[in-house]
């Protein structure tokens, strides 16, 4: 082991000291570049320092949020933990290292906080700070505004990672830090202009690619793992490294111009982070693939920090500003079918659910293990609709207006999660999944395990808890000012078609589950459960069919909709789409709920006959026993 720390002294050093050179660079280009990459979109100069702070700001906050993110990856991936769960030295090693970069992320995102704010408002740092113009600043920058998210999540991750040093911890931080990595991104260059919605949910995988990629890289030069853990390692770096070039290529495709790509800045720097990219994964050298890594992210900050080439040279509409396409006709059925905007997010991730369930169903009869087909069918059926829903002119149209809103809503939240519930992907997982073996690391069937069964699962799954989430999100998104936010970014389409998938599988899971997790209520507590969240749909649907204001009402009148006479009419029509079309899901799980009944009912009498088949009927052979004594006494 001592060999080991001694020889991730020097990787450390070489790694700090290719950051103090990369910032040395970024500072020099900020300075060459002087006011040029402010007066090409008309911005005003805040001056050489605020310029040069910007740069290193936004490089040194992102790569500790991407060594953050990437060193949690590592140790769910690597460690060993105890039978109390607790990490073992080598994870250990990397943990330390998440937990002392976790601060300057922190610091580095409040400071940006401000330092964006200058930025966009054309004047120094000093100058913002003493005029107290800062609170308007802060309103008129969208990054200055992602700043702030980065930073609560690093203050979540600094103070979870300085109190537990717990396997289950790390697994579960992973989440808050890929919001922190995101937070940035989804407010560049990527989510402005045409076709953002593509570009949005590109840079959303990309960047957390790009951080998985590059904090296995620093971690793995810091605490080399051993031969077998390095395979497993390489597979997730290699992972990352190929989406992160697919979708930073598309991304390019989307940004840059065909003659940007060579002709400016932008395009320079995405050409160098490219080349980096593909240095870094492909290096066997830990040092040297970390410090390509470590380019990668400063060509992408300096990328970050300038508008994009095809940007400037469009001429924006209301449209481009807040959908990203065009919308010249109004929806009917046929449209609603056949305008499709491919979803590079989720569609994505629906194909690989796909795929990856397949993959398991046939690995299990390869074995001669039988998998029933109902269950196949509800999976894959899910993951279409969910393909379709977020694909289709149902997103197209749904992010233009709140009716078609509402029914992606309905889809997304009670349709969908039925049917990916019934296909019981955790029960096949742990069947087709080999175990890790005795003297082995831990595998993902035992990561899986683990957080089935951790405190965290337990708590979301809880029948009050799930019942909270369900009904209250829907209020709380909708009838605050939250709606607003979320309506008019695609990121925000993103986070609620994520957000009520998440709490409606919870929900269902709780009633029709076939997965091992929460200890659920019996079966006429499960009925009583799903009955009474039919009346706050009802009220919900409702309130906003006799509602007056008009939810989002500020970016829906922005659209300027040609074809669309009236948002009350349409918010109308949302209402009573949300009121009626909770009925057909609340059927099917019904459906669901009796027959699972009726079949444990079922095995239950046949296990009873069995054990009285078998003469194991306690109370025959006590009776059969009392009988016996009273004839001995009678004698």
């Amino acid at each position: 082991m001592e060999s080991t720390q001694a020889g991730a002294r020097p990787a450390g050093r070489w790694i700090l000291g290719g950051y103090l050179v990369v910032a040395a660079a970024l500072v020099a280009y900020a300075v060459a570049s002087g006011d040029r990459r402010f007066t090409a979109d008309g911005d005003s100069y805040p001056g050489a320092a605020t310029s040069v702070a910007e740069v290193v700001g936004y490089f040194t906050a992102t790569l500790a949020a991407a060594i953050c993110l990437g060193a949690l990856v590592f140790i769910v991936v690597t460690a060993d933990p105890d039978e109390r769960g607790l990490l073992d030295a080598a994870s250990f090693r990397v943990h330390l290292l998440a937990e002392r970069l976790a601060p300057l992320w922190l610091a580095s995102a409040l400071a940006m906080v401000v330092i964006q704010s200058a930025n966009a408002a054309g004047v120094p740092v000093s100058r913002l700070i003493g005029g107290g113009g800062i609170g308007s600043a802060l309103g008129a920058s969208e990054m200055a505004r992602g700043w702030i998210a980065a930073a609560i999540m690093a203050a979540i991750v600094s103070v979870t990672l300085r109190l537990s040093v717990r396997w289950v911890s790390h697994a579960v931080l992973v989440i808050p830090t890929l919001i922190g990595v995101i937070a940035l991104p989804v407010t560049g260059n990527a989510g402005q202009g045409p076709d953002h919605d593509y570009g949005t949910s590109a840079v959303i995988v990309f960047a957390l690619a790009l951080a998985v990629l590059v904090g296995l890289k620093v971690s793995a030069a810091i605490a080399p793992p051993n031969a077998g853990l390095r395979r497993r390692v390489r597979l997730v770096e290699v992972v990352a490294g190929a989406v992160a070039l697919g979708y930073g290529t598309l991304l390019l495709l989307l940004l840059a111009t065909p003659g940007g790509l060579t002709g400016s800045d932008y395009g320079r720097f995405g050409m160098l982070a490219g080349a980096a990219l593909v240095v870094s994964v492909l290096m066997k050298r830990a040092t040297v693939a970390a410090l390509a890594a470590i380019l990668a992210v400063a060509a992408i900050s300096a990328m970050a920090v300038q508008t994009a080439p095809r940007l400037l040279a469009h001429q924006f509409t209301a449209w481009d500003v807040f959908l990203g396409y065009q919308l010249p006709d109004p929806p009917n059925a046929l449209r609603l079918l056949t305008v499709w905007r491919f979803d590079v997010l989720l569609g994505v991730a629906a194909v690989v659910m796909a795929l990856a369930y397949v993959i398991g169903v046939l690995r299990l009869r390869k074995r001669g293990d039988g998998w029933p087909p109902g269950r196949l069918v509800a999976w894959l059926f899910g993951c279409a609709a969910l393909l379709f829903t977020t694909g289709s002119g149902v997103r197209a149209y749904g992010s233009a207006m709140f009716s078609v809103h509402m029914g992606e809503h309905m889809t997304l939240n009670m349709f969908i999660p039925v049917f990916l519930v019934l296909g019981a992907p955790i029960t096949l997982a742990l069947r087709a999944l080999p175990t890790a073996g005795a003297g082995n690391p831990p595998g993902p069937r035992e990561w899986l395990l683990w957080l089935v069964h951790s405190r965290v699962s337990r708590f979301l799954s809880h029948p009050a808890t799930a019942f909270v989430l369900f009904v209250g999100s829907l209020y709380a998104v909708y009838f605050t000012p939250l709606f607003d936010t979320l309506v008019r970014y695609h990121w925000g389409h993103e986070f609620m078609s994520l957000h009520f998938m998440i709490t409606g599988y919870l929900f269902f899971w709780g009633i029709i589950g076939i997965d091992p997790g929460p200890k659920r209520l019996p079966f006429i507590g499960r009925l009583g459960m799903l009955f009474a969240v039919m009346p706050f749909h009802a009220f919900f649907g409702i309130a906003t069919m006799t509602m007056t204001s008009v939810l989002g009402g500020t970016f829906y009148r922005s659209l300027h909709l040609p074809w669309l006479a009236s948002l009350n009419d349409d918010q109308h029509l949302g209402g009573a789409i949300a009121w009626g079309s909770s009925e057909l899901p609340i059927i099917v799980v019904v459906v669901a709920l009796v027959v699972q009944w009726s079949r444990q009912d079922r095995r239950a009498a046949v296990r009873s006959d069995r054990h009285s088949d078998a003469n194991y009927d306690d109370d025959l052979d006590a009776y059969n026993a009392m009988l016996a004594e009273l004839a001995k006494n009678r004698r």
